[in-house]
């Protein structure tokens, strides 16, 4: 489905509880999608960045079109201090790229491929459960998820995931500010996202509740004096927009 006609254009000011700012600096923001429900989801397995798939259930799907409605509304009865999205990017991963499709179709957008927000490279782990990674490598889990330096046999470190996250927002900033662009990604990247905006320590990002389809808002200025404005909203039980 298309998107409703012309939004008007967003408020000027900062809303109270905004980060503290004293000039009138604009950011880029940018709204962190995570993809809808696979069947990796349910079995809980680590599923990362070196395999494509999996596909989104119907679920899944259902999910992704929740969220969509949520990001439609940014900008219009939500959020209205920041511009409606113009630019929509996305993971390489089929899942990302299937919730970016649904995303596209109701903002109007085309979406974009980025490898900087695909997800961590699991390595070795990939495909196993938490009890399965315990039961063959001993003690490295936790470690991975709390420690900037554990890699996975052949995969990524907590840290490495947040050097190309990086990347790719500075990216975005160094593209202009004064924009609101959608990124569809997954729950490492986007506590990778999170996290180096709060200038937390990468051993905290695995505190971030980041559910299927959940939607983050980071606000990105020049100086660096950044905002993190929502963390894993959920897009499903939103009450219906205004009329």
């Amino acid at each position: 489905m298309a998107a409703d006609g012309p939004v008007a254009p967003a408020p000027r000011h900062r809303p109270s509880g905004a980060a503290v700012r004293f000039d009138d600096a604009q950011p880029v923001t940018v709204i962190l999608v995570r993809h809808g429900e696979t069947e990796m989801t349910l079995s809980r397995g680590y599923s990362g960045s070196s395999e494509p798939g999996p596909s989104l259930t119907g679920r899944g799907r259902g999910q992704a079109a929740a969220a969509a409605e949520l990001v439609r509304r940014v900008g219009h009865d939500l959020w209205g201090d920041i511009p409606f999205p113009t630019e929509l990017v996305a993971s390489p991963m089929v899942r990302t790229q299937e919730t970016a499709g649904i995303i596209g179709d109701r903002l109007g957008l085309v979406p974009r491929v980025d490898a900087a927000f695909q997800e961590a490279d699991f390595g070795a782990w990939q495909g196993l459960t938490a009890v399965e990674i315990e039961e063959r490598w001993p003690g490295r889990l936790e470690p991975w998820h709390t420690r900037a330096d554990v890699r996975p046999d052949g995969g990524e470190s907590i840290a490495d995931v947040g050097e190309r996250i990086g990347a790719g927002l500075d990216a975005l900033l160094a593209a202009g500010t004064d924009r609101t662009v959608v990124v569809v990604s997954h729950a490492v990247a986007i506590r990778a996202a999170i996290g180096r905006t709060m200038g937390a320590q990468p051993g905290s990002w695995s505190q971030l509740r980041v559910a299927p389809a959940s939607v983050s808002i980071v606000r990105l200025f020049e100086d660096r004096r950044c905002e993190v404005a929502v963390v894993g909203a959920p897009s499903e039980g939103w009450p219906a927009a205004a009329s």
